[in-house]
């Protein structure tokens, strides 16, 4: 008699994959919660108990829907801790005949589970997660013979290629991107809707990882979860973020000010990411809510939404997968040093870095401008080794999966790619922070100095960065501008930026 065993990973919660159309008794589906995923990274604690409630929750539903499913618990006897080792005991005790797998994300997992399958006697095969609107190989074969990756060349495909906000073959408005209208700073009196949040009680799975001394980095009121574990919460996240925040999404989705972490971003990442939700739907709600409300969205607001999830969440992964491995091993600027101490703690007295870090310790989260002008433009200034970056970044938030982390890490952010992501490097002074955010006026140092007491960091930092990295960066068309006034600053001026910068760097665990 035929037994099949099927592997569903913690990032694999579809629901609606073809797998669960038809119950079959010969069939079993196999979850783990184990020590090699909780300890590959030291992650937030937020991420591994919102992955671990949402696995629980899913394989319940399964359970409902009358699927056989074998669940191992973090602490149950039998838990071997590896995917190999506890799929190795299951097939050899319960004698299944084939074993299945859907196509992990991930290429440390995709090398596992392959060496895994050709170690075994019985019959594999290996299926698609059924979840992006891109093959793995797609972005490659659509950039074949290119030497740059253009993200706005692939959004116009997979726009044409879905028929999304299409008129035939044509953009709906005659314009694809409405990026330029979408970089407002925040009104000073204006207060954001309050975000809608879950009060999940995770205490339980909390006590599990206690008694396992899993080391992990953040906060978290177990008895009050903020974010979605189940299908039915992140559908009722997504509905929110249409009908009171998509209005405004596009306008600040840029903007940065203290206490307000949602703003009117739609937190649907860690959702999607772990497939609750599909790329698809999420795209489909937002058109439906501009189409039944045209007066009150604005087209700018629907398309930067858009944008995010049809083309860089696609393009990133596509980017991964044509990438990898070299990708994780990038250093462009062969940077060296060490992520500041108070990256871990949000003890700095600089109000931004304070906001995003201090953010990200309490909700896992922080929005792309966060991410990328505050925390990771201050890790380039500083010219922290990407490694380190990554390791970050990948623990730190709810929705950081690898394929998505380090292609924005690496790439967008830090330029250790060398610029197969981004044209330029994404760095700035205070003046770009001040522009966006609130933050600047209450700051210890202050945003218009450039040297001496009080200065702030980032001012002779993005100086230093241009004079240190010149050799890489001169002969780059999108920064001309920038190495001209550099050129032309009176020596006097240079050298004390430069002597700043050195200061800073030296005592960066003090500012």
């Amino acid at each position: 008699m035929n037994k099949t065993l099927r592997l569903i990973l913690g990032d694999q919660l579809n629901i609606n994959h073809s797998w669960f159309q038809t119950v079959d008794d010969s069939v079993t589906y196999v979850m783990m919660e184990i020590r090699s995923e909780t300890d590959y990274a030291t992650h937030h604690i937020q991420k591994i108990m919102g992955l671990f409630s949402a696995m629980q929750n899913f394989a319940k539903e399964l359970k409902e829907q009358n699927h056989q499913v074998i669940y191992f618990h973090l602490n149950d006897d039998n838990n071997l801790q590896s995917f190999d080792k506890n799929l190795q005991q299951l097939i050899e005790k319960e004698g299944f005949t084939n074993f299945e797998y859907q196509f992990p994300d991930e290429y440390r997992l995709d090398e596992l589970l392959q060496d895994f399958c050709r170690t075994l006697t019985i019959s594999t095969s290996v299926v698609d997660s059924e979840h992006f609107m891109s093959s793995r190989s797609e972005l490659g074969d659509f950039f074949e013979g290119k030497k740059t990756f253009l993200m706005e060349s692939f959004y116009h495909y997979m726009r044409k290629k879905h028929n999304v906000l299409m008129q035939g073959d044509k953009p709906l408005t005659r314009k694809w991107n409405y990026d330029g209208d979408n970089r407002k700073k925040l009104p000073a009196a204006h207060k954001p809707t309050p975000p809608l949040v879950f009060n999940n009680d995770v205490s339980e799975i909390l006590t599990e990882i206690q008694k396992n001394n899993i080391k992990t980095i953040g906060n978290i009121d177990a008895k009050n979860f903020v974010w979605p574990t189940t299908r039915k919460q992140s559908l009722e996240l997504l509905d929110f973020f249409a009908t009171e925040c998509l209005s405004l999404f596009g306008s600040y989705q840029d903007a940065m000010t203290p206490n307000e972490w949602s703003l009117y971003h739609s937190r649907i990442s860690f959702s999607m990411n772990i497939k609750m939700i599909s790329p698809l739907e999420v795209i489909n709600r937002a058109i439906q809510e501009w189409e039944n409300r045209p007066d009150e969205i604005e087209y700018n607001q629907l398309e930067g939404f858009v944008r995010q999830i049809i083309g860089w969440r696609e393009y990133m992964r596509g980017i991964y997968w044509n990438k990898m491995p070299d990708y994780a091993t990038m250093n462009f600027f062969n940077n060296e040093n060490k992520l500041p101490d108070w990256f871990w703690t949000g003890k700095t007295k600089m109000n931004c870095l304070k906001d995003a870090i201090n953010q990200s310790l309490n909700f896992a989260y922080a929005h792309h401008i966060q991410r990328l002008m505050v925390t990771g433009n201050f890790a380039l200034l500083a010219g922290v080794h990407p490694d380190e970056v990554d390791a970050w970044y990948l623990g730190i938030y709810i929705d950081a999966i690898e394929w998505v982390e380090i292609t924005n890490t690496r790439g967008m952010s830090q330029f250790a790619d060398g610029g197969i992501v981004g044209t330029k490097p994404y760095v700035s002074s205070a003046a770009y922070i001040d522009k966006m955010s609130h933050y600047c006026g209450s700051c210890y140092y202050k945003k218009a100095i450039k040297t001496g007491d009080k200065a702030c960091p980032f001012n002779s930092l993005y100086w230093n960065f241009y004079d240190k990295n010149e050799d890489e960066l001169g002969k780059n068309p999108r920064i001309g501008m920038m190495y001209n006034v550099w050129r032309k600053m009176k020596p006097d001026d240079k050298a004390a930026l430069l002597q700043q910068a050195d200061y800073y760097l030296k005592n960066i665990n003090d500012l």
